[in-house]
């Protein structure tokens, strides 16, 4: 009888025919938050960026640790990790890197020792720290997009007292720095982030990338003007009270929260307008008050929360008496415009004004 003898395959896989390749990493200081809000885009949802499901969309392959099958006791972590080694080789052209979670300042160890960490070094064993993959990937990436607002300006743990040094990735690698395609490090903050936001930032940078869009509009922060050009208090639906000077003094009224600690009208997030999923949530849509997530002042300029902001004394007290006025006027208007003209009545006569020419 012929013998037969299993083959290996040689064809390639998805991943090795991708025209860009999209790398992530989540070992900055992070909750993994913005990998978790990222499953509920819908505006487009990740698996129409992942399976090409856009008109003009490039073939990608994503190497994302949340949903990476590349998993399991033998070769599994060393398989997800030899993608990220390929782009240090300069032996993935192109890619997109994402990176989630602050950056801590390694130099602070005197003795050794490190914050954060992404796979080791297959040479010597010893882990290879978030920063030095910046250092290593952000000159042969053709954009880099910080997910979230701790990747952005260092979130939560940047503030004032931590121990880590901690920073954004635009305060590692500089705010004017661009790759190599010239595009800036874009930033997409959010505590965690607006799922749409992300997944529509990443559809225009692989559009960019292949040539079929300009370049990303970004503001001084480098945000997406898009995206990040208004104020929550711009899109919030309780935006006509704060006009009136209509104020709510507790949580679960209809009113503008201001009073409450809302920073909504300073904030630039587009969150009311948009939703949280599909259109549905968003905080001050569900009367939580807007914390100012997305700012780079985050968390420190906005402390103590659930306090009036200052600037909102200032504007609530300069606002109450037009308000109180407008009110009254809308009040006159409003009775006047909810009664019906009065030649809408039966009769013998017509009231309209018309005159009969017949």
């Amino acid at each position: 009888m012929p013998s037969h003898t299993a083959t290996k395959r040689t064809d390639p896989t998805p991943a090795e025919e991708a025209l860009i390749h999209v790398l992530w990493i989540n070992a900055g200081l992070s909750c993994d938050g913005d990998s978790v809000a990222l499953t509920a885009a819908t505006q487009p949802s990740i698996e129409e960026i992942a399976l090409g499901a856009l008109p003009g969309l490039p073939h990608i392959s994503m190497h994302w640790p949340l949903i990476d099958f590349e998993c399991g006791p033998e070769h599994g972590a060393d398989d997800f990790l030899e993608w990220f080694r390929k782009a240090d080789r300069g032996e993935l052209e192109p890619f997109v890197l994402i990176v989630e979670g602050s950056i801590p300042n390694e130099k602070l160890h005197a003795e050794g020792g490190y914050w954060s960490g992404f796979g080791n070094n297959p040479e010597t064993g010893q882990p290879i720290t978030t920063s030095e993959w910046l250092d290593r990937l952000a000159p042969k990436a053709t954009a880099i997009i910080a997910a979230g607002t701790c990747a952005t300006y260092g979130g939560i743990h940047a503030m004032a007292g931590n121990p880590t040094g901690a920073m954004g990735v635009p305060d590692y690698l500089g705010y004017g720095w661009t790759s190599k395609a010239g595009i800036p490090v874009v930033c997409v903050p959010g505590c965690p982030i607006q799922p749409d936001n992300l997944s529509e930032t990443i559809t225009y940078l692989l559009y960019q990338a292949t040539g079929q869009a300009p370049m990303i509009p970004l503001d001084d922060n480098l945000r997406p003007t898009w995206l990040f050009g208004h104020t929550v208090h711009e899109g919030c639906d309780r935006a006509g009270y704060y006009e009136q000077g209509d104020f709510a003094t507790e949580y679960g009224s209809p009113k503008c929260i201001v009073k409450l600690g809302c920073w909504g009208p300073v904030v630039k997030c587009n969150v009311p307008k948009r939703g949280w999923m599909n259109g549905i949530g968003g905080c001050p849509n569900v009367g939580g008050i807007c914390i100012g997530c997305t700012m780079p002042g985050f968390p420190d300029k906005f402390m103590p929360f659930m306090d009036e902001p200052p600037g909102g004394k200032l504007s609530t007290t300069a606002i109450m008496p037009y308000g109180t006025t407008i009110r009254a006027l809308r009040k006159i208007t409003g009775n006047t415009l909810d009664t019906e003209p009065r030649w809408r009545r039966p009769g013998s006569k017509l009231l309209t004004g018309a005159v009969r020419t017949w």
